[in-house]
Formats: C-alpha cells, structure tokens, sequence
C-alpha cells in the first residue's frame, strides 16, 4: 500500500498524462516528504509498542495479548492505520498524484469499515470492559489534545 501500489499509480500517471513524476513544486515535494516520514516513524512506534507492551505483532496469527494504551494510543485508537495514510498522503503530495490521493481515500474508507464491523466487535470481546472504556474515551482517527488516562 505504501510503496508497490504507489510505484505503479505514480509510473502510470506519468505515462498517461506525460509528465514529471515528482511534483513541480518544491513545496509540495517537501511537504510530502515531511507527512511520509512522519508517517513512517508513527507506524515504527506503534509497531514497537505493540511488540513490547502488547506482547504480539500486527499480525492476526500473532495477535496482542494485552491491550496497548500508551504513547500514541493515549491520543487516538488508531495510530497505526493514521501513521499509513500519512505516508500515503505524502506520497500523493511529493508525486503530485490524484491516483495516490484516491488510494489513501480508499485505504481509509476500507479501514474505518472494517474497524467498526470487524475490529473493534473483537477487541471488546479479548479485552472486555478495558477496551469498552478506551472506546469511549479514545477518538477512532482525529486524536484527542490531551493523553488519555486509564482510571
């Protein structure tokens, strides 16, 4: 989602529409590369913590074991996802690609569906009243200003 995907939106525009791959403009090109980093290093710190506090990995063969409420979790339930779609609209800025654009709208939508349908029904289920009083403290995608705090 993040780097094949895009590889062949951003050769395929720059086929189709003859022109530059990267964006004209420099502030573009920098305000992209700024969102992708920044992007990057919130999927690297919510990656780590799920290792090193939840005691699993992102994947669904190894889920968490204990429920992750710290560090960028305090703000927002998904810091993960949030830390994709930031490279992703880098990369859209940094490429000039309205094809990106509509695959980060795309992740997103796809993303929030699934959350609400699949993910969350079963976060409640493995962590029960824990995870019910994060929900509803924690904001799903725009953060809250301050830390939350359990208790």
């Amino acid at each position: 989602m993040c780097a094949v995907l895009p590889y062949f939106v951003v050769t395929y525009e720059a086929r189709l529409f003859a022109r530059p791959a990267l964006a004209r403009s420099a502030a573009l090109l920098i305000a992209g590369l700024l969102a992708t980093v920044a992007g990057l290093a919130l999927f690297i710190v919510t990656v780590r913590l799920f290792i090193l506090i939840g005691r699993g990995t992102i994947m669904p063969w190894d889920p968490t074991r204990k429920l992750v409420i710290a560090g960028p979790y305090r703000y927002v339930r998904n810091p993960m996802i949030l830390g994709v779609l930031l490279v992703q609209a880098g990369e859209a800025l940094a490429f000039a690609s309205y094809g990106l654009a509509l695959l980060a709208l795309l992740f997103f939508v796809v993303n929030t569906v699934y959350f609400v349908f699949s993910e969350e029904p079963g976060l409640e289920k493995r962590f029960g009243a824990e995870y019910v009083e994060y929900k509803r403290n924690v904001p799903r995608w725009l953060p809250r200003l301050t830390p939350w705090q359990p208790g």
